[in-house]
């Protein structure tokens, strides 16, 4: 449950940090709140009908999983249709500390995977025979799941609290590669130091009473040259038959054991899931684990700085501009994430889920090496599926079924050989891996982002004020803004056409027509220019707003006319109305005396 929890969180943890706030929201608050709330009861009602269906305790905990996989699609809905982040946003003071933006949301998603647990209360103390108020039980699955985001929250901070820091060489450190590479080092020594006490507290571990037990679990791990703390661990009542180890340190080591698996297991058996738990160690799997996190985030930042520029290259983003109602920044944003979400579930779910597997299968044949036969955990295995109710055949993303790993146990007894092939297995997996991700990691990082996009700030810019204009189709700002960038850029047939649309909206604003006037007088290609419908654009301009700039392009369209006298008239005007400018009026009238307007560059 801990490792589908986690996907769920990670996944929520990506979709909210990667969404843009828009600059307002798509719905009005009111509907929003509405919608809100009538999907959060929508919710309630599908968990209590699951976990009234739920009449053994495999049934509820396939009824938590999919009610915990809904959530996020839930909450997936909330960011991207009713606009959570919009409404969070104040809670980032400003922008100054965004990490309290994500705690915001990250409640929101506590909130919904609350809705479950509060709903499955009643059904969870009948099956477990316990007793647990509303908020008892809240509390305890909130401690249960903490462990999971309680490294992104606490990295978050840390890298926000740094931001502040008025010291720019630290800012601009934080942001290079090698800041990066410092903060996934803080994010190990978190989990080395900090993580396992947090853990124990969390989940109310506490140490193996004295006695005969205590006194065997610790012979049998001293004969393996193991250290460790062995913590009794309750899940869910302690009657759950499992164990697991946290901690890479050996002083901050910890083995749990739940009360179920001590009692339902003779002492062979417990000494073979001891085995299989000091196999993870000797195996190095909790430090493995950390390198197959680097190499998802060397990949994925590779991805993350090349999406942007790969997506504005190419046809399906202004497509999708032109239709669908979001703004630049918040499609961007959407098409930019979607696929490092896809790959964050592929790698989570195939190939981090590939090495889970394998990981506990070489520690499951670390009994051959501490007991010279996997029999004892075989027992221990059948004993586990016919105790916990649940499908011998079953399996999950990160375990073999419990039917595959007694099978496979019992082909090593028969064929030892097998145990040293699955090492070999594991070994050659792990180094295709480093050497696949090391390869792309470079790759990726050779490509030059800004030649992918090939000058794409053009065709952006043009995309953004276009979509203003279908927003606000009476607004004659946008077409007289796209207009003018569009001259800048000296697409001046897109440029007229921008400008007639917003002289066709605001027929009597002078700057408009000044704008058109002067674009049809000085349009390098020939065929955009037309003197005779830019004079009659700048006498109309010149009569609304005697300006000095506007003087300047009724000027010369008089002398485009032929009508130089009339030019230079109009341009001595300009000189006393605006003589900041007098240098660049003079120099064009003398322009005027000298040259015709055909000569004229």
């Amino acid at each position: 449950m801990f490792y589908n929890n986690l996907l769920c969180f990670l996944v929520a943890i990506f979709v909210f940090s990667a969404s843009n706030p828009p600059e307002k929201p798509w719905l009005p608050p009111v509907v929003a709140l509405a919608l809100l709330l009538a999907s959060l009861w929508l919710f309630a009602a599908v968990a209590g009908r699951q976990f009234a269906a739920a009449a053994s305790a495999g049934r509820y905990f396939r009824a938590e999983r999919r009610l915990s996989f809904l959530a996020v699609g839930l909450f997936v809905v909330l960011v991207g249709l009713l606009d959570l982040k919009y409404y969070l946003q104040p809670l980032s003071l400003g922008d100054r500390l965004p990490v309290l933006t994500d705690i915001g949301g990250l409640a929101v998603f506590f909130l919904l995977l609350a809705l479950v647990w509060h709903q499955g209360r009643r059904r969870y103390m009948q099956l477990f025979h316990s007793r647990y108020s509303a908020v008892g039980f809240l509390w305890s699955n909130l401690k249960a799941n903490l462990p999971a985001v309680l490294p992104w929250l606490i990295l978050s901070l840390v890298f926000d609290l740094l931001q502040l820091v008025p010291y720019p060489p630290l800012a601009r450190f934080l942001r290079s590669a090698y800041g990066e590479l410092a903060l996934f080092g803080l994010f190990v020594v978190f989990l080395v130091l900090f993580f396992p006490p947090l853990v124990r507290v969390l989940w109310n571990c506490r140490p193996l009473p004295p006695g005969p037990l205590r006194e065997h679990i610790a012979s049998f791990c001293q004969a393996q040259g193991f250290r460790s703390e062995v913590l009794c661990w309750p899940l869910f009542e302690g009657q759950v038959l499992t164990a697991g180890i946290i901690g890479i340190l050996p002083g901050l080591r910890y083995l749990l054991i739940t009360p179920a698996l001590v009692d339902n297991l003779d002492r062979e058996e417990l000494d073979s899931v001891l085995a299989h738990e000091i196999g993870h160690v000797r195996r190095f799997h909790l430090v493995l684990y950390v390198t197959l996190f680097l190499g998802f985030s060397l990949l994925a930042g590779g991805l993350g700085r090349l999406l942007p520029h790969f997506v504005l290259s190419g046809e399906l983003f202004y497509r999708m501009l032109a239709i669908v109602p979001l703004a630049p920044d918040t499609l961007l944003g959407l098409l930019v994430s979607a696929p490092l979400l896809v790959l964050l579930i592929l790698w989570f779910r195939f190939v981090f889920g590939y090495f889970m597997r394998n990981f506990e299968r070489q520690a499951d044949l670390h009994v051959f090496k501490v007991q010279g036969t996997g029999r004892p955990l075989v027992r221990s295995f059948e004993r586990i599926a016919t105790l916990g109710g649940g499908n011998r055949e079953e399996k999950s993303w990160h375990h073999f079924g419990i039917g595959e790993r007694v099978a496979f146990l019992e082909r090593c007894e028969a064929d030892p050989s097998l145990i040293a092939r699955h090492d070999r297995k594991v070994r050659l997996s792990l180094v295709a891996f480093y050497l696949v991700i090391g390869l792309l990691a470079f790759t990726l990082h050779r490509v030059d982002g800004e030649r992918l996009a090939g000058g794409y700030e053009v065709r952006y810019t043009e995309a953004v004020l276009a979509q203003k204009m279908r927003l606000e189709p009476g607004n004659s700002v946008w077409p007289l803004v796209l207009g003018d960038f569009l001259q800048s850029r000296r697409l001046e047939t897109k440029a007229v056409a921008a400008y007639e649309q917003a002289l066709t909206l605001a027929p009597d604003n002078p700057e408009i027509a000044n704008n058109l006037a002067w674009l049809l007088l000085t349009a390098h290609d020939p065929k955009v220019r037309d003197a005779g419908r830019a004079l009659t654009l700048a006498e109309g301009a010149a009569l609304a707003r005697e300006h000095g700039h506007i003087l300047d392009t009724l000027a010369t369209a008089y002398w485009a006319n032929g009508l130089v006298e009339e030019a230079l008239a109009t341009q001595a005007r300009a000189v006393r109305l605006d003589p900041r400018n007098r240098a660049y009026y003079l120099k064009q009238m003398e322009t005027f005396r000298t040259r015709t307007w055909g000569e004229a560059e």
